[in-house]
């Protein structure tokens, strides 16, 4: 298991503490519409400020290309970390993101106090790991923390590069978190061990579906990509995505499951429609009966039975992707199922980021699942086995 230092193998009294944190929010004219990231990344905060450590957070927000774009500054972010906090944020509003107020702001800094940076994006070294911003943001500091896992597997200056030009490197309790739920469940399951992978593309989950069966008991196919493995049996999926180039490797899939012992399941039957829309007409239908104009949006009813059936006595889970086109109330039946099943179990069940996340959340299952990875695609590359660079950049113990 990856055994990282933590914040609390530290002591920051005292010191300049650079937290890089995950605060790419969704906004909407300048108001976060959903604040999740922001209060997973509080007990970390808290627990710096506590400890006397001067505490300065930097962090990513959308995609602004290297230049200052003022919709993607994080001063509202910081009116609302100050809000969740109850005590002062200070904003230090550099277009260089390490400029003369960020110095002045940390030079006047008391132990205790919090100052945030301006989107770490806002410089083009950023995304490309070049060294002068790496030397920027270490300059302001004394030890670095990680807490961001949305952004750990990319290699970026303001969570590796910055590990070049300070001793301490660590990682922050969500890191910790994310890590220990996803590593082990990987690495360490107890058993019987589920995976249920869905969202659109096989092409996107090729490595991850090859680690799993290596590891896991039963491997659940739903989603988009679900009818690349029909057709692979040579079974007729009409105007449903499919993926003609990845048949061979479906089939390669299924044969591997077969020998391992593994159990795979595809869906036995499909809701379908004639138009990507929820007004129109719909039904389902057993497998292999796709007719030509129709295309599958969602699991039919007795893959909901099955799959409910086959997560039911598992002791791990881990769900990423949805089952079908879940943002059309008549296509997100088979989606609401598979989190009704999970929310039901007496399981470690581990939610992988990006659409299965906000469908858990949406549906009201969030608090009754184990764990929701706040990174989509650095939870799917854990999945696949692969070090993450954010977490390889930290100390080890």
């Amino acid at each position: 298991m990856l055994n990282k230092k933590s914040v609390d193998d530290i002591n920051v009294k005292g010191k300049r503490v650079l937290v890089r944190c995950d605060f790419n929010v969704p906004l909407q004219e300048g108001r976060i519409t959903d604040e999740n990231r922001l209060v997973a990344a509080l007990p970390t905060i808290k627990k710096l400020v506590n400890d006397g450590g001067k505490v300065i957070l930097c962090s990513h927000l959308g995609k602004p290309k290297g230049e200052p774009k003022p919709e993607l500054s994080l001063a509202p972010v910081a009116i609302r970390l100050a809000e969740l906090l109850g005590q002062p944020v200070n904003f230090a509003a550099d277009a260089t993101v390490v400029g003369d107020n960020a110095k002045a702001a940390v030079a006047a800094m008391n132990e205790g106090d919090i100052v945030l940076l301006e989107n770490t994006r806002y410089r083009a070294e950023e995304t490309k790991n070049i060294d002068t911003f790496s030397e920027d943001l270490a300059s302001l500091c004394d030890v670095f923390v990680n807490d961001a896992f949305g952004t750990a597997h990319r290699a970026h200056c303001s969570n590796v590069g910055i590990t070049k030009y300070v001793d301490t490197a660590v990682v922050g309790y969500l890191m910790q978190k994310e890590i220990e739920f996803l590593g082990n469940a990987v690495n360490n399951p107890k058993r019987p061990f589920v995976a249920i992978l869905g969202g659109s593309k096989v092409s996107g989950k090729i490595s991850v579906i090859n680690n799993l069966l290596d590891k896991v008991d039963t491997l659940i196919i739903g989603g988009g990509m679900a009818y690349t493995f029909m057709k692979s049996l040579g079974e007729e999926v009409g105007l449903s995505l499919l993926e003609a180039d990845y048949l061979d490797y479906a089939r390669e899939m299924m044969e591997k499951a077969e020998k391992k012992g593994v159990k795979l399941l595809i869906p036995i039957d499909t809701v379908v429609s004639k138009e990507y829309s929820n007004d129109a007409e719909y039904k389902t239908v057993n497998r292999g009966e796709i007719e030509p104009e129709w295309e599958g949006l969602d699991i039919g009813e007795k893959t909901r039975e099955l799959y409910a059936d086959a997560i039911k006595d598992a002791k791990t889970v881990v769900w990423n992707g949805p089952m079908g086109v879940f943002e059309m109330s008549n296509f997100a039946k088979g989606t609401i199922a598979v989190a009704k099943a999970l929310a039901e179990i007496d399981a470690t069940t581990i939610i992988g980021g990006g659409d299965s996340a906000a469908a858990v959340n949406i549906l009201g299952y969030g608090d009754k699942m184990t764990h929701i990875s706040t990174g989509g695609g650095a939870s799917l590359e854990f999945l696949e086995g692969k070090e993450l660079p954010g977490v390889a950049a930290a100390n080890d113990k």
